[in-house]
């Protein structure tokens, strides 16, 4: 599987912003997806992750409520919607397969993952 992040980008707080992430190669649709991120001095965050039907979503503590995380299987595509971004969201986002079908929160169970794209939250 090949996971192409986008959408990334400066914003400011109380802005909102939608990653995307395209995969491609093995089917997709067999995959639990997550997102996570990485921001400086900090260790890698779990911020969403949906099963692989999409009907079971878990989120970060940190993102509850305000983001939003969705699937297209016929487009190949996950979905993140940040709303209400704050200053402290600002990091690289890396999208994320998973080697089971059920959602998960856990970093090893992530076998593929993106490249990662920028997001900036100004205050």
């Amino acid at each position: 599987v090949q996971l192409q992040a986008s959408g990334g980008g400066l914003v400011q707080a109380g802005g909102s912003l939608r990653l995307s992430c395209a995969a491609s190669g093995r089917t997709f649709s067999r995959y639990a997806m997550g997102w996570f991120r990485l921001a400086p001095g900090k260790e890698r965050e779990f911020v969403a992750a949906i099963s692989w039907s999409g009907s079971s979503t878990y989120y970060g503590d940190s993102v509850k409520g305000r983001f939003t995380i969705s699937r297209e299987k016929a487009e190949n595509t996950m979905y993140l919607q940040m709303n209400s971004l704050k200053p402290e969201d600002t990091a690289v986002y890396y999208c994320a397969a998973a080697g089971t079908t059920l959602a998960t929160m856990r970093v090893r169970d992530y076998l593929y993952w993106g490249q990662g794209t920028q997001v900036t939250v100004s205050s």
